[in-house]
């Protein structure tokens, strides 16, 4: 076939014909964005089943239950019931006051009609190289609007052109980009989920490889359609080039790129904004001492070293109606000696709640290459604890959160007021449809949509 066969406006049909389809990172990044974090023997734990004496006992019960000769889907279905009847009691050992996972949440002017959200997940599927999306983002992300989420949270998209993760990334620099969102916005909407966008600066991680691209966990050349980096100071993140330092008039023009963004995403009819603060990217390098060593108002202690934070907070929050909620995305711990941590992740939150941020959202990790991370079901979710009830804000949870009850008890415990299912939504775009089921919860006290009301659980 030739090019002309495989193109269709910004739509390349050519970003999916990759020889080897492992190379695609999504599967290794967190449920979040892609941070290009090594694998562990947990990227998956869903797919880990206990054996042994439990096993044999829930083997015992269910061949009573349903007659020896059963098929392993007997095990299941017994395994749904005995889900359903444990958040049963849970629920009522709990506060009548917490809000179950199908709960609406109001924010400002804006109300999710549940608790379950579409974290950010790269894609890097702009094969065209200018930040435009495509008719695949109107899928995946339409889709999962469908699939009954309550926010959708567009993954991350460049505030400028330097600031992409990969050359395939998403943005908004340019008023051009716009309309290009239009479509998905309202497709979302009329799913009924809100539209919400990640917007990010890479800063020292930008100009990276993908599936797309090559070069992946490596800096593309500028041959090859990369370009130089820039960062808080000049300290590379493990091989990648080594950044240059940001001047302080940059910082300032980098401020009101984050506002622009802003704006252009609400024109384009996004309802909720996200500021990328979290994984090793440009607002995390400067938060971090590790890699900040300016000695300018930008650098030193925690007012300084979070100063642009807080005065995109205020750029972005100035540049959107009043109505509109802003979230910040937070790593709460790099997992690294003498780097940024919980204590200084709970100082900042109370910060930015006086400074108008509705939502932290809490992720973990991503500043240093190479670090432990004891990686496990809800591993991220203490933190998340932690920033609620220290800094008194409304936090979302995140890290392998991956089945209905496990998502519905960290909201019984009051340990997050919304729960992001990340790679399991990409294995399911329909999760929260098949969460009601699993939970015993009337496939009619649900919004299905009129298209898919024959085929409810």
């Amino acid at each position: 076939m030739s090019n002309d066969d495989l193109t269709h406006e910004n739509f390349d049909f050519r970003g999916f014909d990759v020889p080897d389809l492992k190379a695609v990172t999504l599967a290794s990044s967190s449920d979040g964005d892609q941070s290009k974090q090594p694998k562990t023997k947990h990227e998956d734990a869903s797919k880990n089943r206990k054996h042994g004496k439990k096993k044999s006992k829930s083997d015992a019960r269910s061949k009573k239950r349903a007659g020896a000769g059963k098929t392993s889907e007997s095990f299941d279905d017994y395994e749904d019931y005995e889900e359903r009847e444990a958040v049963s009691k849970a629920d009522k050992k709990v506060s009548k006051d917490r809000p179950g996972l199908f709960a609406p949440m109001t924010l400002r002017e804006v109300t999710v009609r549940n608790r379950i959200w579409l974290p950010p997940m790269c894609t890097y599927s702009s094969f065209a190289r200018d930040g435009r999306p495509t008719p695949f983002h109107y899928q995946h992300y339409v889709s999962r609007a469908f699939g009954g989420f309550g926010m959708v949270i567009v993954e991350s998209t460049a505030v400028a052109p330097e600031g992409r993760i990969t050359p395939c990334d998403l943005g908004l620099w340019e008023d051009g980009q716009i309309d290009a969102w239009r479509w998905i916005v309202d497709g979302i909407r009329e799913a009924g989920a809100v539209p919400a966008i990640q917007l990010n600066h890479a800063g020292r991680k930008a100009s990276t490889g993908c599936f797309a691209v090559g070069y992946d966990g490596q800096s593309v050349p500028e041959e090859a359609g990369g370009w130089p980096t820039m960062a808080p100071s000049e300290i590379a993140f493990g091989g990648l080039r080594t950044p240059r330092a940001l001047s302080v008039d940059e910082i300032h023009g980098l401020v009101g790129a984050f506002a622009a963004a802003a704006g252009r995403a609400v024109a384009a009819g996004f309802q909720a904004i996200q500021i990328h603060a979290a994984h090793g990217y440009l607002i995390s390098q400067f938060l971090d001492p590790l890699s900040n060593e300016r000695d300018d108002e930008y650098g030193g202690d925690l007012t300084g070293r979070s100063r642009f934070l807080v005065e995109v907070v205020d750029a972005v929050r100035g540049a959107v109606p009043e109505g509109v909620p802003v979230l910040v995305r937070i790593s709460a711990t790099d997992w690294a000696a003498g780097g940024w941590d919980l204590d200084q992740t709970i100082a900042l939150s109370k910060v930015l709640k006086e400074h108008g941020v509705d939502v932290m959202d809490v992720s973990t990790g991503g500043i240093m290459s190479g670090v432990s991370i004891p990686v496990k079901p809800n591993y991220q979710v203490p933190f998340s604890e932690q920033v609620k009830a220290k800094a008194d804000i409304p936090v979302t949870a995140v890290g392998l959160i991956t089945k209905p009850k496990q998502a519905a008890k960290i909201l019984a415990h009051g340990e997050a007021d919304a729960v992001e299912i990340g790679r399991a939504a990409l294995r399911d775009p329909y999760w929260p449809l098949r969460a009601v089921n699993k939970l015993g919860i009337p496939s009619t006290e649900i919004p299905y949509a009129p298209q898919y009301v024959a085929g409810a659980y």
